[in-house]
């Protein structure tokens, strides 16, 4: 593990408490109030703060109009189907499952990568894949079994996370001249824009002004799981080896599986027990760094 500084140390450790406890947040703002909705307000307000975050850096906004078709398809993957689908599936599912569920994005990376993008999975990455797809079946077999178990949710969060993996492995093999700030602003637009038009065509007839509990959970979307945690996501990235950031994902949705359970009072089963065990394990066995080879005496 690399000696971190100060700053990076707290950065790492506010963005891995934001978007755990935003799993709980999510699930009390879309109770009683419409979905697209809820998240359209939440991109609305939080995609200027990113903004801000561009011009703070110095960086430059605009984008040549020659890449406007390559931008708009990796924010159709990186941003679009992940929120969209994401929010879609919340009200049907706990707070945490959702969080356990969205997570095994680095599970379908791998796969990905193995499939289709010549990538070579080692021993421990096929176990891993094992280990997440077990937490799966666990998660989808008490939710079918269970009264009111709705698996459409999980059908949903797995098809957030392969998205949100795919358009991953597309912007690593992008080579975009863009700031990467620059690049999430207008990922981020297009996701704005495509929730809006959702919320338009079909929850117009549910508008109506947001409670206390709903707006607080809009400030905390918009503020921190948007501005801030985006933001903060990118500079780790940049300043960090890829190490810091798996440990942060990791405890995501761990993080999200404990404060559902604590805040909202989500009863927890033999089986999600089980499933942030496998999923963690699962995550850890694909990212978790290899050790360097020797080389031969």
């Amino acid at each position: 593990m690399p000696a971190l500084s100060r700053q990076q140390l707290t950065v790492l450790v506010l963005l891995t408490l934001v978007w755990g406890l935003n799993w709980p947040v999510l699930k009390l703002g879309v109770q009683g109030f419409p979905p697209f909705t809820f998240r359209a307000v939440s991109l609305l307000l939080g995609l200027p703060l990113l903004g801000l975050a561009v011009r703070t850096q110095k960086l430059p906004l605009g984008l040549p109009r020659a890449l406007w078709g390559q931008v708009l398809w990796l924010g159709l993957f990186n941003a679009v189907l992940w929120h969209a689908l994401i929010i879609s599936a919340v009200p049907m599912l706990s707070s945490g499952r959702a969080a356990i569920l969205g997570y095994t994005m680095p599970i379908f990376s791998a796969l990905l990568g193995a499939l289709f993008f010549h990538d070579r999975l080692p021993a421990r990455g096929w176990a891993g894949v094992a280990a997440a797809a077990a937490g799966v079946l666990l998660l989808l077999w008490n939710e079918m079994a269970s009264m009111g178990g709705r698996p459409l949710g999980v059908a949903l969060m797995l098809a957030a996370a392969a998205a949100w993996a795919l358009g991953t492995r597309l912007l690593r093999r992008s080579r975009l001249d863009v700031p990467t700030l620059t690049l999430t602003f207008w990922m981020m637009a297009e996701a704005t824009v495509a929730v809006c038009v959702l919320g338009l065509l079909f929850e117009r007839d549910q508008w109506r002004l947001p409670g206390a509990g709903v707006t607080w959970a809009i400030v905390y979307n918009a503020a921190l799981a948007i501005g801030f945690a985006q933001t903060a996501w990118f500079y780790l990235a940049r300043s960090l080896p890829p190490l810091a950031s798996t440990l942060s994902v990791m405890m995501i949705p761990v993080l999200g599986v404990f404060s559902g359970a604590l805040w909202l009072g989500e009863q927890l089963h033999w089986q999600d027990w089980t499933a942030v065990v496998l999923m963690t394990a699962a995550i850890a066995s694909v990212l978790w760094p290899t050790a360097p080879v020797r080389p031969a005496a």
